[in-house]
């Protein structure tokens, strides 16, 4: 993407008091509810200004178009769950390997089921979208505080490697993904949490050691 493409998707302006940050949290949360009401092709900063309760000229004191709008979204969600898992991975230091998993897992499986009609949704658009880099961006961070935390394990002979994190990683990312896409029932929710972690215990000892 050319820079002045890239430029044309970013926030015009940061809020930066209480009104101003309601006044944003509004358009976000009016934008994902016509997102889900209505579907993408649907979603107009028009119907997004009405249902926030906003005229259109505010809505685009902050985002220029709907794609910097979705753009915003989608950053403000990954970054949850980010910021989920390294704190997770934070006070998770010094644990057993199984007692890091499973803080790891519950921490990145509560943040997406936390709105999971929402992460659906965000599927769907990040993808028809294409912004893989924003997306990639965001998962370094979960990924290097993942590395960060296993090297501390005591119960690992040695720390695993990039591709090793990477792949568990995208299996966090793929069966939640699933599950949400099957309507996140809670059994099939409970399920996964105790199924992953498993797997990623498994794995990580097997390429650890």
């Amino acid at each position: 993407m050319r820079a002045r493409s890239r430029r044309g998707l970013e926030p015009r302006k940061t809020p930066v008091q209480a009104r101003a940050e309601a006044t944003v949290g509004a358009i976000s949360e009016a934008a994902i509810q016509i997102l889900l009401s209505h579907g993408l092709d649907r979603l107009t900063t028009t119907r997004v200004a009405e249902r926030a309760g906003v005229s259109v000229g505010t809505l685009y004191q902050y985002y220029p178009n709907k794609q910097s709008l979705l753009l915003a979204v989608l950053a403000s969600h990954l970054d949850n769950v980010a910021t989920a898992v390294e704190a997770a991975c934070e006070q998770a230091r010094g644990q057993s390997l199984a007692a890091m998993i499973s803080a790891v897992v519950n921490a990145f499986v509560d943040a997406k089921m936390e709105r999971a009609d929402v992460a659906l949704a965000l599927y769907q658009f990040a993808a028809d979208l294409r912004w893989p880099a924003l997306v990639k961006q965001v998962g370094q961070r979960s990924r290097k505080a993942l590395e960060a935390v296993l090297q501390t394990a005591p119960d690992l002979t040695s720390p695993p490697d990039a591709f090793a994190i990477e792949m568990m990683s995208a299996a966090m990312v793929g069966t939640t993904r699933y599950v949400l896409e099957a309507g996140a029932p809670p059994a099939m929710v409970r399920s996964l949490r105790s199924q992953l972690a498993t797997l990623c215990h498994a794995y990580m000892k097997a390429n650890t050691n």
